[in-house]
């Protein structure tokens, strides 16, 4: 048996300038937190016995887990390209909007279409690769959205479209 897996599919590579603070921020953090690791290693490593040493079985764990982290965000950042520029067309939905959508119940939701980089759904920022994301593109306000999956189909209606951070975001 192999570990292969097959290649992830490319993800739009584009981010907010937020996002791409964060993804920075993130690899310097990430820097810093390389340097207590190694440190914590060299000591784990001068107890001796290597092989049944809990503490650098642990760390060499975790400095792999950083440095794939590292790699990956030093492979990723420069291939980002970052869209600041709101469209002209702001009636309709593009990449950063804020757009809130009315279900068949009558509940209203907030989402934010961002970078798969930034994806995060505490937030309701939701990836421009998903499938809602992709329904929404190019919509405007009244537009009926239909997303389809194996157990169910739901509908959405457009009720407002954004390009600045609403207010109780």
């Amino acid at each position: 048996m192999s570990r292969w897996r097959p290649p992830q599919p490319k993800s739009a590579p584009y981010i907010t300038p937020e996002g791409y603070q964060a993804l920075e921020m993130e690899l310097k953090a990430l820097w810093d937190r390389r340097k207590d690791v190694t440190l914590a290693l060299s000591a784990a490593a001068a107890e001796g016995d290597r092989s049944e040493n809990a503490e650098y079985i642990y760390r060499k764990k975790e400095l792999r887990g950083i440095d794939r982290r590292i790699h990956y965000l030093q492979k990723r950042l420069p291939s980002l390209n970052i869209v600041s520029e709101t469209p002209a067309d702001q009636d309709r939905i593009f990449f950063s909007a804020w757009v809130t959508l009315e279900n068949e119940d009558g509940e209203e939701i907030t989402y934010r279409i961002v970078g798969a980089d930034e994806l995060d759904p505490k937030k309701n920022y939701i990836s421009l690769d998903s499938p809602l994301a992709r329904a929404l593109l190019k919509k405007t306000i009244d537009d009926e959205v239909v997303i389809k999956n194996a157990l169910k189909e739901s509908r959405y209606i457009v009720v407002d479209i954004s390009y600045k951070k609403p207010a109780g975001n």
